[in-house]
């Protein structure tokens, strides 16, 4: 720990650690629920695969825009907003569908409702990227006023929150709570972590002057592309099969394999629960047996575990296949990143910002595959459209080797990283 650090720089990581413990648990509590707003809202399995592409999409609108903030008012008021309003927003998408509030008032016109439902839904991605985006900031601005590697610890904490957020939705399911009341209590709880807290967070002078926009360009220039594109291959296709597990896992196991409503949200949560235990020992592994290896085994399982969820005759057998893909595939991004580290001389994370792109591009793509092949056949299309990121987690093993690549003089290759965290 840097020498330098004081009381303030403690409250600043505090109020970091709450605002991806906050994200995680509201993403959770609205994913592990899809089945639920399905019903409620009475959506065809087409245009819920149109409600959910839209998630991510808008998302990336938000993190390009607030990002365009943050030399100017820095990220911390950009998530003092935007993190309230996710929350916020999950209780409406939650209360546009609710058939026991509207039991008792005239209930509105269906083209008013669907209208009421793709609002908040868009304005739950935007406001999500933006968090995403500040929430990364103050965590990078935390390691560097600490002087050590955090970002780990940082999506352990959202892991260990989203687990919280599904066991939530199961037990909301349990109660037979209605949807908006479950999203409400856990949006409050949201909020009122979020409220205080947010007053810790850096501001834009303690948060300090990031490379302009000149030096990012000729640092660029410097960067090899080919290494990118091969880690970045295998960390797209990992976010692809994180997409479709966490976008669609619920509703697979309440759809096809007939699980309760308090049971569909536990696969997220075992895909959770193995992911932090797999990051905990990730590093360990890397530095006894080397990134290549670790990348192999994790393909493996990985793979095992998701040809497992498409052969699931039961609940309980998919849960343990969840599990057991969260336990190979969440290795991936972190060793990407720090293979990116490894041919990127310029210390300002030109390398980490070109992988991370490819989180996106995954995710975008998850959503968009399976929610295309899904409603194509109406007995089996989950366990179908599954079968698209099993098959490509074969690119894992073909890219295994660019996991170590040769070092650029210069380079470091445990520079911190801007991940988006795996569901």
């Amino acid at each position: 720990m840097s020498e330098g650090t004081t009381a303030r720089d403690r409250r600043a990581r505090f109020a970091a650690y709450t605002a991806f413990a906050v994200q995680g648990l509201c993403f959770a509590s609205l994913v592990t629920q899809v089945p639920k707003m399905q019903e409620s809202h009475h959506l065809s399995d087409a245009t819920l695969s149109l409600v959910l592409l839209m998630v991510p999409l808008v998302a990336g609108v938000g993190s390009v825009a607030s990002g365009a903030l943050f030399q100017r008012l820095g990220s911390a008021p950009v998530l003092r907003v935007s993190q309230p309003a996710v929350a916020v927003t999950i209780a409406l998408i939650g209360l546009t569908g609710d058939l026991t509030f509207w039991g008792t008032t005239p209930r509105p016109p269906a083209i008013v409702e669907d209208l009421a439902l793709y609002v908040t839904v868009a304005a739950f991605g935007l406001f999500v990227g933006a968090v995403d985006a500040s929430m990364n900031a103050q965590a990078i601005a935390v390691e560097r006023r600490y002087g050590i590697s955090l970002i780990t610890g940082f999506y352990a904490v959202w892991s260990v929150a989203g687990i919280l957020g599904g066991l939530w939705a199961s037990l909301a399911n349990r109660l037979d709570l209605s949807l908006f009341t479950g999203f409400a209590l856990a949006a409050a709880v949201g909020v009122a972590a979020s409220l205080a807290t947010g007053g810790r967070l850096y501001r834009r002078a303690e948060e300090g002057d990031g490379p302009t926009a000149e030096e990012l360009k000729a640092a660029g220039r410097s960067v090899p592309w080919r290494p990118i594109l091969v880690v970045g291959a295998a960390m797209a296709v990992a976010y692809l099969a994180d997409s479709a597990i966490s976008s669609y896992g619920a509703k697979y196991l309440d759809d096809e394999l007939s699980a309760s409503d308090w049971v569909a949200p536990l696969g997220y949560v075992a895909y959770q629960v193995t992911m932090v235990v797999s990051r905990a020992v990730a590093d360990l592994a890397v530095r006894r047996s080397g990134a290549v290896k670790v990348v192999r085994i994790g393909g493996l399982v990985g793979l095992l575990g998701m040809a497992g969820v498409v052969a699931a005759p039961n609940a309980a057998v998919a849960i343990a296949a969840f599990a057991l893909a969260g336990l190979g595939l969440s290795v991936i991004a972190p060793v990407s990143f720090s293979a990116a580290g490894r041919v990127d001389p310029t210390g300002l994370g030109v390398a980490v910002a070109r992988v991370n792109i490819f989180n996106y591009v995954g995710f975008v793509l998850g959503a968009a595959v399976v929610g295309a092949i899904a409603p194509l056949s109406a007995d089996h299309g989950l366990r179908i459209a599954f079968i698209v990121p099993t098959a490509l987690i074969l690119v894992v093993f073909a890219t295994a080797k660019g996991f170590a690549p040769n070092p650029v003089a210069g380079a470091r290759p445990d520079a911190p990283a801007m991940e988006r965290p795996m569901a």
